[in-house]
């Protein structure tokens, strides 16, 4: 083990990063080493033991405390760690499995006084807090003093707070910096590995950014050239942020410009990001990681430029002569307090250890904390949205800018941000999850697996089932499409992914760190937003789809001054804001998913749609279904799946909706006539808030089509087979990737494959295909349609010019090789329009045979 690992850490040194932290293994070994007398290396080795072992509840940590717990037990020095020693080293362990060593070292005479030290400076307790309490009750003086710690917030008071003036080095981006050009999606498999995963950010050549490597490695060298000059960097650009994958992306900005955590190896936190605008998920990503983000303008900083923060003052000026450059207000002043606990989650848990130390202790509230300022007292009604988010805090309603901790009923997880996601748990000291229904999907990297995910498919699930969550197995499909089947109506949920929209309820994505935090606790830290309401009216016209619909959000709002697509002074009304959908009540709840997915595209924080009842009765009957399904199938775990299916007929047996009032007010309202949308709205490459009209592009040329990701259903799929029914060897490459195994096995029984494969159409296994790039890629430069969910540069393929579109108007630009006209579309769209009924049902579980419970086949991944 020993020769190993120095060669490992030689090969990692190479690329200029650490080596990786020690296996559970690794560390038995190590300690095999140090309980030999002829060691001969044990400062080496004791060093990897303090400072390469991950802390928390990883496997690692375990055997490490276990080892250090014995040392103390046995009273030995004989391994080169005094039973002192052994005291300060869990100390620095955070939580998890070093708890108990330090409870009952609060009995030793002499190890007490240390052990309450090291107690009294770790917040991660949880439950254990019983334990001690009941110890100060039966007169433990030890365990007194870490109560009364806690209750005076010495863990917080004991960190550096922010200094009145900060020196920093500016780097600075312009233009619009999206999470792909932060966390790249073709490297993906690497993103649990921070030091190696941040090598790729801003890999791509762009105006202020040299890369090391063209598409391989970033600007390494350019950002070590100013860190060499004395002061740390600030990250700095027109619009920061937007896009998926954010706390991989905040991982890698961080390892560039933040501070190393002590004991916690190859994590950074801290760190100041400076942004015209700063996409919200991202932003609190940073606030969980402890950075400070401002949103500032930004027009008159440069790369190089040493500039002075006066985080207080909320000013930004030149360090050599004062001169005034920006002015600033922080979102909240919380953000101080955030920074200073290491932040936003330490805060949250640090708090609510103080508060329940002083109510132990009978003390009142404490003052040592910022609180958020409060919204205004309102007399106006409360959205859908603040309805649900009232619901889930016990209250009636939230108002905007209120802080509220609402109930977390459903989580999502899915397989590039699940090892992040698996690490945030560890570090958390999580052992089973408190939030109904945790769920794990393996939806990015199942069809075309490397080496890492294959061990992530074997491993992961067991962390999340043994946890209490429902695992799903690679081939079976996107997440999003298999977690809405999951839901409670008007409950709140989060996940890892930025398309974890619920069409029921209501769901407010996050960074990897702030779900695993949820799915831990059962709750999440939530600034309630406001709204800004789309009105749709009228009747929707013979040839418009719902994507059309989708896209005429972004255009209508661009009409109306709302939206702009310049990226230096950038306006988006829904940035940040919940966007609450109304006039579209007689949707089914696959179709209002298509547009829920895509405020994530507007940057919204959130979607809600109103649906009428009876649509949705129907598709929880169906859901219930598929979940007993699961359960035959050996889905784990199971007593998870067999709760929800309890919850989900509870509410059959007493259907209600919540609604908005009458007098709700909202930040905007968009009214959009469906009477004017005569023509399909496309978005072009490669902005997907760039929307235009069919007839505006019409006749660009299309080279590759990709029908498939999370905003499909079975229909899309059904509406693509009948328009090209007739067409063989069509001139443009056809993608076809279904989102769920039950629409492959669906529509393979229905003889669409075999039509669409006698076009030449490849057909990609279940899952997102194409949608994120990490996998199958188009042709470098190509010009492609997509139906997929953003079309960020390089996303889909190297200088790929993507448009996204329907699926229906992507078939018909694979047959023409081109954009159709306009005339072109609606002649076309008349094949189906008379078959409608049936191009566009749904799967129905309940009606289906497949999936009854008793005597059914195991339904396997469908493969072509």
């Amino acid at each position: 083990m020993f020769e190993e690992y120095k060669t490992h850490v030689a090969e990692r040194a190479k690329n200029g990063i650490p080596a990786k932290p020690l296996t559970a293994q690794q560390t038995c070994e190590l300690i095999t080493l140090l309980e030999n007398e002829q060691c001969e290396e044990r400062e080496f080795l004791i060093n990897l033991l303090i400072n390469q072992v991950s802390p928390g509840v990883d496997a690692a940590a375990k055997v490490k405390a276990e080892f250090l717990d014995k040392i103390i037990k046995e009273k030995t020095n004989q391994y080169g760690i005094t039973p002192e020693d052994a005291i300060n080293i869990l100390g620095t362990m955070q939580g998890g499995y070093n708890i108990q060593p330090l409870i009952d070292a609060l009995d030793d005479v002499v190890l007490a006084p240390l052990a309450a030290i090291k107690l009294s400076h770790t917040i991660l307790i949880f439950e254990k807090f019983k334990d001690i309490e009941q110890k100060a009750h039966n007169g433990n003086a030890h365990a007194k003093a870490v109560i009364e710690s806690w209750a005076n917030a010495e863990w917080f008071l004991e960190r550096a707070s922010l200094d009145e003036r900060i020196t920093l080095t500016v780097f600075k981006v312009p233009g619009e910096t999206n999470t792909d050009d932060l966390s790249p999606a073709p490297e993906a498999w690497s993103r649990p590995d921070i030091p190696l995963h941040a090598r790729s950010m801003l890999s791509s050549v762009r105006e202020g950014v040299n890369p090391d490597q063209p598409g391989q490695c970033g600007p390494i060298s350019q950002i070590q050239e100013l860190k060499n000059r004395q002061y740390p960097l600030v990250y700095v650009g027109d619009v920061v942020g937007t896009g998926s994958s954010r706390k991989s992306a905040t991982n890698s900005v961080l390892w560039h410009i933040g501070k190393d955590i002590p004991f916690v190896p190859n994590k950074r936190s801290g760190g100041f990001v400076f942004g015209g605008k700063i996409a919200p998920i991202f932003f609190n990503t940073l606030e969980d990681s402890g950075a400070l983000p401002i949103e500032l303008d930004v027009s008159g900083l440069s790369t190089g430029m040493l500039i002075d923060l006066y985080p207080y003052k909320g000013e930004i000026r030149n360090h050599s002569d004062q001169t005034l450059i920006a002015s600033f207000h922080l979102k909240t002043e919380v953000l101080l307090d955030e920074v200073q606990a290491g932040g936003r989650i330490p805060l949250i848990i640090g708090r609510s250890l103080t508060a329940r130390a002083r109510e132990s202790l009978g003390l009142p509230t404490t003052s040592i904390f910022r609180k958020p300022k409060a919204p205004e007292p309102s007399s106006a009604g409360f959205t859908l949205a603040q309805k649900m988010v009232g619901r889930a805090c016990g209250v009636e309603g939230i108002r905007p800018g209120q802080y509220c901790e609402p109930k977390i009923t459903t989580v999502g997880s899915q397989d590039t941000t699940g090892g992040m996601t698996r690490d945030e748990l560890t570090d958390l000291a999580c052992l089973g999850f408190s939030a109904d229904l945790v769920m794990q999907s393996f939806c990015h990297t199942s069809a075309y697996p490397k080496p890492v995910d294959v061990n992530l498919h074997s491993t992961l699930p067991q962390f999340i089932t043994s946890r209490g969550g429902v695992a799903l197995k690679p081939g079976d499909g996107i997440i999003h499409s298999w977690l809405n089947r999951m839901l409670i109506p008007d409950t709140v949920g989060t996940g890892a992914d930025s398309h974890t929209r619920f069409p029921l309820g209501i769901s407010f994505p996050g960074g990897s760190g702030l779900v695993a935090f949820a799915a831990a606790t059962g709750i999440m830290p939530l600034d309630m937003p406001e709204s800004v309401l789309v009105r749709f009216k009228g009747e929707m016209q013979k040839g418009i789809t719902l994507r059309d619909l989708v896209h005429a959000i972004p255009y209508y709002a661009i009409k109306q001054g709302l939206l702009t697509t310049e990226k230096q002074n950038k306006r988006n009304i829904f940035s940040g804001r919940i966007l609450e959908i109304e006039g579209l009540q007689m949707l089914k709840a696959e179709q209002a998913f298509e547009l829920a997915d895509a405020s994530a595209e507007r940057s919204a924080a959130a979607c809600v749609l109103r649906l009428e009842e009876e649509n949705v009765i129907e598709y929880l009957r169906s859901n219930a279904t598929l979940l007993r399904w699961m359960i035959a199938q050996g889905y784990q775990h199971a007593p998870t799946l067999e709760k929800r299916i309890a919850e989900i007929e509870a509410w059959l047996a007493n259907p209600s909706l919540l609604s908005a009032d009458d007098n709700a007010e909202y930040a905007a309202i968009i009214e959009i006539d469906l009477t004017e949308i005569t023509e399909p709205i496309v978005c072009a490459p490669n902005d997907p808030d760039d929307a235009r009209l069919l007839s505006e592009v019409a006749r660009t040329p299309v080279e590759e089509v990709f029908i498939g990701s999370c905003m499909t259903n079975i229909g899309h799929f059904r509406a693509a087979g009948k328009l090209l029914a007739d067409s063989k060897e069509i001139p443009a490459r056809l993608w076809i990737a279904p989102p769920t195994k039950m629409d492959a096995q669906q529509l393979s029984r229905e003889g669409y494959f075999n039509k669409l494969i006698r076009t030449g159409a490849r057909i990609e296994p279940a899952g997102c295909s194409l949608c994120m790039g990490n996998q199958a890629r188009v042709k470098e430069g190509s010009s492609v349609v997509s139906t997929s969910t953003r079309n960020f540069p390089h996303r889909l393929g190297t200088d790929a010019k993507v448009f996204l579109a329907s699926a229906e108007l992507s078939a018909i630009a694979a047959m023409l090789g081109k954009m159709p006209t306009v005339e072109q579309y609606l002649w076309h769209m008349e094949r189906i329009n008379d078959t409608r009924e049936d191009t566009y049902r749904y799967l129905n579980f309940h009606q289906l045979a497949a999936y009854q419970t008793e005597g059914n086949d195991r339904i396997d991944v469908v493969t072509v």
